[in-house]
Formats: C-alpha cells, structure tokens, sequence
C-alpha cells in the first residue's frame, strides 16, 4: 500500500498543492493565488489551501505522512524558515513554516528551495532518473537550480547551496546593480535577461513568448538576440560541468518546451566549449516533469530527509 503527502510548491503568483504519494504519482492538484494585497499572508494562504485539500479528499491530516514544502528563496532547511532572501514571494523573508505547518496539522513537515526540490523531482522520475550527478537550470523571471552529486543534494551548511543564479559570471560588473548583482548569472541568462537585450536592441517585444514566435517565423534581429542568450546560459553551464563533472545538465522553466530555439543551441555551445573529456558522454536536455516538478521534489526532500514517515 502507498504512502500519501502533501506536496506544496509556493512561488511568487500561485501556491500548487496536490497528493503525491511514495511513487511521485500526483493527485487532486491545484492552485491558491497569492494574495499581494498584504491584506492575507503567504501562510495563511497555504493554511487555507490545504485545509480545502483535506476537505475535498476527505482525509484527515494523520492519513499522510507529512508536508514536503518547496519554495522561492533562500530556505534555510535546518531551521524550517526561510531567510532574509524571500525571492519574489511578498513579504516572505524570515517567515517559519515548517513549525506551524506541524503545529496545525500534527504531522511533520520540511521546506527547500524550489530548485532543488526540481532537481530532485526530476532524478527521482523525471528526465534523468536513476541518475547520480545531475545539474538542473531553472530558466524563469531569475534563474534557479539545483546540483545532485554522487546521489546526495548539494545544500551546503544551511540549505542555500545551489543557488546558481547568483554566482558571478562577469567580473566587471561585480559590485553594480540591485543588491551588487549586475554581475550574477541570471542577470544575463534567465527570462527577463532576454526580454532586456530585446529592449536594448530597439525592439518592441514584451515577453519572451513574442521573442520565441518572431525568432520561429525567421526574423534575424530575434535570432540573433536569442544566440546572444543561450551564450550566456552556455557559459554559466560550462563552468558548473567543470566543477561537478555532471552526467545530466537540465534546462527547466517553462521556455525549456523550446527545443529548436533553446536547448538545442545551448546543448551544442556547452558541448563545444567544455574540455571534450567532460563532453564524451554529457547530456543537455529539458526537463520533464513542468508544473508537478515542485511538489513532488518537496516529497521527495521530506522522504530522504525523515526516511518516509512523519518526524515531528
């Protein structure tokens, strides 16, 4: 008989909540809208979502084994709260959630940073399952990800280990922009970087969408902006192949459907730019499991974390 969770996957527009069991296998998903009008917290929401949850299941909170929580931010897992580094979640920063999660529903819970509950999601029964070195890029408004080595997430002493989108790429602009970040990583490769260099080349696209499209319909000024972009993302790949040695790199987010466009450039610029040792048997290739990655990660994070069954 399988065991049941609660996976929850908090991002900066929709809390997704679903049933997922010791299989990976989702159930009864859906999604709360954050409320950023201030007037209800993130954890209220999350409360309220998963009260609903256990309503329309009919089950109790005791028929599961726990909460995996995955969220935007720095997380810091050892405390169950996140830390000063809310991401694009509103006032999130400094809030505890693993502790009321468990006070209110008796059961316990873990949190982690959505990157690497995808990344875990994803080696548990997504594209690279079964697979012990891993890198998984997350490509959206900023970049995230997370890094298995030898089997084990890489979380560091707190929990904030891969934190990809935030390590330098470009020197030059090291103490430049918001927070000194005009010279990490997704300020040059993720979603928004795109949108900007299209602004900056005079052009009117709004959103990577109009970008895609024109690019797909052969407009030179979109192919070449794109080329520019799946650079950037190239060389952030490159330097992680050649501290990890991965046998997986990943590309998630939603533009990662773009095969043609995306990962099939950036598979071949990190291929070419790699030692060829390091290029001998590395894949580059999409993520699999999209909207569920999230949840089910954060299962598998309180699984690995608690051995399966509910640690208060």
């Amino acid at each position: 008989m399988s065991r049941n969770y609660l996976g929850v996957d908090i991002g900066g527009t929709f809390i997704k909540l679903g049933i997922v069991d010791d299989a990976g296998n989702v159930s009864m998903r859906r999604e709360v809208p954050i409320d950023r009008s201030g007037s209800k917290t993130v954890m209220e929401t999350l409360m309220q979502g998963i009260d609903d949850l256990l309503a329309d299941s009919g089950f109790g909170a005791d028929a599961f084994e726990g909460i995996g929580v995955s969220a935007a931010g720095c997380i810091n897992t050892t405390k169950g709260c996140v830390a000063e580094n809310g991401g694009n979640v509103p006032n999130w920063s400094f809030t505890s959630v693993t502790g009321p999660l468990t006070e209110r529903y008796g059961i316990g819970a873990t949190i982690a940073n959505d990157g690497n509950c995808v990344a875990l999601a994803e080696a548990w029964i997504g594209a690279a399952q079964g697979i012990r070195d891993v890198i998984c890029v997350v490509l959206g408004t900023g970049v995230g990800g997370g890094i298995i080595s030898g089997g084990h997430l890489i979380e560091g002493s707190h929990g904030f280990g891969g934190e990809i989108g935030h390590f330098p790429t470009h020197a030059d602009l090291l103490m430049t922009g918001e927070k000194k970040w005009g010279s990490h990583y997704e300020t040059f490769a993720s979603t928004g970087a795109l949108v900007r260099r299209a602004l900056t080349s005079g052009k009117d696209w709004l959103n990577g969408k109009e970008i895609f499209e024109a690019a797909s319909s052969g407009d030179a000024d979109a192919l070449g902006i794109l080329d520019g972009w799946t650079t950037e993302i190239a060389a952030g790949i490159t330097g992680l192949v050649h501290i990890f040695d991965p046998a997986v790199v990943l590309i998630g987010g939603g533009v990662s459907a773009q095969e043609e466009l995306l990962v099939k450039p950036v598979r071949a610029k990190v291929l070419e730019t790699v030692t060829p040792d390091m290029a001998a048997e590395l894949q580059v290739k999409a993520a699999a499991l999209g909207n569920s990655a999230g949840m089910v990660g954060a299962v598998k994070y309180f699984i690995d974390r608690t051995g399966g069954g509910s640690a208060l």
